[in-house]
């Protein structure tokens, strides 16, 4: 599925995003992510070591929810699944683009294990409250 051009601009902004998984029993877990596209799908930058990672190995089924930065009553929901990994050089490079976009400096945290960037592709799309007139 082809993303709408409001839900790329909203990954591509200084938008926060809800990223859901689930444990092996099915149960939900929800984090709050830095948020990334390519242009085609939604990119989440993760490490290895973490529960969400561990997660998606298992299930690749997710929700990303991503809203506006100045109205979060602005938001649009990704339902899709994980069809692929960024690793090494890429995914170091990527979490540093982040942390300038969000932060306006390099990231400033030790890696504990890797950097990996999840490829997230939509399944289904909601747009909610978004207009064109909100990206001027």
């Amino acid at each position: 599925m082809t993303l709408d051009n409001k839900t790329l601009l909203m990954a591509a902004g200084p938008n926060y995003a809800a990223l859901t998984t689930l444990f092996k029993n099915g149960v939900p877990q929800t984090h709050v992510m830095w948020v990334d596209t390519d242009g085609e799908n939604i990119l989440i930058n993760t490490e290895i070591h973490r529960v969400k990672y561990k997660n998606v190995k298992i299930d690749p089924r997710v929700t990303v929810m991503i809203w506006k930065h100045d109205n979060p009553f602005k938001f649009v929901e990704i339902r899709g699944e994980v069809i692929g990994e960024i690793t090494g050089q890429e995914a170091r490079d990527n979490i540093d683009k982040l942390s300038e976009k969000y932060w306006n400096k390099p990231y400033p945290f030790p890696i504990q294990t890797e950097r990996i960037v999840l490829i997230i592709k939509s399944n289904k799309e909601v747009i909610f409250n978004l207009k064109d007139e909100d990206f001027d």
